[in-house]
């Protein structure tokens, strides 16, 4: 199940979030607006997907993760071969807003993460970091490839490939392995022995919340909101790190072996940061991913060559690779698996506000004052406030957690 997250979130995340900061300036020549009109789509995407999220969350928790994760593939697969043929910013949006913003959580994301948490209680937190690895090795892989693709036959050519790849890794993948719960092949989570009785739950792992009761806690705003805001910094800053290497005089691969340092460092830090979560206390291992994302971005702030460069996006990446497996360990930890889908799609509306704003916000201030500097700025006290909120997150630890469900 790990091996499955790991492959669909690298096929989700590397051809749709780590290929998009190649691609947009490729397809910035066709479209007029400027870098601040193609960014808008990512959060054109980002707004409908929140929407659309709870749903999708309660349909992950109600019927077999494999025919979800299907329509999702068949919805992105659709999506890649509608953008190589769109010609105006409206079809860009109208794409982006229909087959990613549904076809994305359908297939990776939220579905991967609720099918790693599905099959792990003891160990979730190095489940998910190890799942999501995926996501980092992406980053690693994809921009190179992204920018080969589109050198050698162009964007339009570069997203009916990618439909056609989906379709041929990520279809058969699914249908060959995947299994919602260890339950439904007579096992148990993080694979201990089959319970005495058959009938045993896991107590409060196998609890259902209703919506209400999700969204009147607490643990969910505190989860919710800091998330959300460094989602919104992280995706901005990734998004326009190679724009930001070009004004400094650096371009082609150069600018691109940043972004893939960064994400190569990530795969360390989801395997740290997931590991560490099931043995430390939740919110201090948060709050050492946060605080190394604020320090990785004041050495990018303040560069003086190349090699500083790289330096701070190895520990951005670094710490920045905790942050998926943190959120998902984190709300298993307070929600446990049975409601764990919905929990994560009503996240999904709660933070989309917050997470859309991010990419254009920045892109905007670039295009307006002609460097990053005030955006950076912004988004190192938006980490800061994110910090201040995890101080009123309260959960169980793991070790706690394990007592309570009867598995240590």
């Amino acid at each position: 199940m790990v091996g499955v997250a790991f492959l669909v979130d690298f096929m989700a995340v590397g051809f749709f979030f780590y290929s998009f900061g190649i691609f947009y300036p490729a397809m910035d020549a066709d479209f007029e607006g400027g870098s601040f009109g193609i960014a808008m789509a990512l959060s054109v995407s980002n707004i409908v997907s929140g929407i659309v999220a709870p749903l999708v969350g309660r349909a992950l928790d109600r019927f077999p993760i494999r025919n979800v994760m299907l329509i999702g593939a068949g919805l992105v697969s659709a999506g890649f071969a509608a953008l190589s043929q769109v010609t105006t910013l409206f079809q860009l949006y109208l794409v982006f807003g229909s087959f990613f913003a549904l076809g994305m959580g359908m297939m990776g994301g939220m579905a991967s993460a609720k099918l790693v948490a599905n099959w792990f209680i003891l160990q979730r937190g190095k489940a998910l970091g190890r799942a999501t690895m995926g996501v980092s090795l992406s980053g690693m892989v994809m921009p190179a490839v992204a920018t080969w693709i589109i050198a050698e036959v162009g964007w339009r050519t570069g997203f009916l490939i990618y439909s056609a790849g989906t379709l041929i890794v990520v279809v058969p993948l699914v249908l060959r392995f995947v299994v919602t719960r260890p339950e439904d092949m007579g096992l148990r989570p993080d694979g201990l022995p089959p319970a005495t009785n058959p009938g045993e739950a896991v107590h409060d792992e196998d609890i259902s919340w209703s919506a209400r009761e999700i969204i009147r806690s607490a643990n969910f705003w505190m989860i919710a909101i800091p998330f959300a805001l460094v989602f919104s910094s992280l995706s901005a800053i990734l998004i326009h790190i190679i724009p930001y290497a070009t004004d400094l005089g650096i371009s082609g691969y150069r600018a691109g072996l940043i972004l893939s340092v960064a994400a190569g460092c990530g795969v360390g830090g989801k395997l740290v940061f997931g590991t560490l979560v099931d043995r430390l206390d939740a919110r201090t291992v948060v709050w050492i991913s946060f605080g190394l994302q604020m320090i990785g971005l004041v050495i990018l702030m303040n560069v003086t060559g190349y090699a500083m460069l790289l330096t701070g996006a190895a520990i951005f990446g670094f710490a920045m690779g905790g942050v998926v497996p943190l959120q998902g360990a984190v709300s298993g930890m307070a929600f446990g698996r049975q409601s764990f889908g919905q929990v994560m799609g009503l996240m999904r509306p709660a933070q989309v506000l917050l997470h859309a704003v991010g990419i254009p916000l920045m892109a905007w201030i670039h295009d307006t004052t002609g460097t990053f500097e005030l955006a950076f700025q912004i988004a190192l006290g938006v980490y800061g406030l994110a910090a201040i909120l995890i101080t009123g997150l309260r959960v169980s630890h793991p070790s706690v957690r394990a007592n309570e469900a009867g598995l240590a």
